[in-house]
C-alpha cells in the first residue's frame, strides 16, 4: 500500500483509480498525473516501483492542490461568501441549496431530516 499526499493507497486497484482516493485528484487528473510518470493506466500501486511512486509525489506536490490545502481554501472562500453577505453567503449560512434548485418539494441533502410542523387545532364553540 503505498502513501501518497497523507492518503494510504490501495493497492488492489488500477493506479487512475486509486489516484482518486486523494481529495482533489478526479480521473483526469489522475490519468494525466500517471501519463506525465511515464506509468501505465492499468499498472496497480502494488506493482510500481518506488522511484514511480516517487515521481508520482513529486508531481501532485508540485502541480496540484490537495487534501488540507484545498480543503482549507475550499472553507475560506465559503467563510468569504458568507462574510460579505452576497446570496451564495446567505444560502450557505441557512443551509439551503445555493444554484437555483427548488426547495419546496426535495432539498433534503442540504435541509437535513424533515421537521415536522403541528397543524393549528380548530377552537370548539
Amino acid at each position: 500500500m503505498a502513501r501518497i499526499a497523507g492518503v494510504d493507497i490501495p493497492g488492489n486497484k488500477r493506479g487512475e483509480i486509486a489516484l482518486t482516493y486523494i481529495y482533489g485528484i478526479g480521473r483526469s487528473s489522475a490519468s494525466t498525473i500517471l501519463g506525465r510518470a511515464e506509468i501505465d493506466l492499468n499498472k496497480k500501486p502494488n506493482e510500481w516501483s518506488e522511484e514511480e511512486a516517487n515521481s508520482i509525489r513529486a508531481i501532485i506536490s508540485a502541480e496540484f492542490k490537495v487534501e488540507g490545502v484545498l480543503k482549507s481554501e475550499v472553507q475560506m472562500s465559503i467563510k468569504r461568501l458568507m462574510d460579505i453577505g452576497c446570496y451564495r453567503g446567505l444560502r450557505h449560512r441557512k443551509g439551503l441549496p445555493l444554484r437555483g434548485q427548488r426547495t419546496k418539494n426535495n432539498s433534503r441533502t442540504r435541509k437535513g431530516k424533515r421537521k415536522t410542523v403541528a397543524n393549528k387545532k380548530k377552537a370548539t364553540k
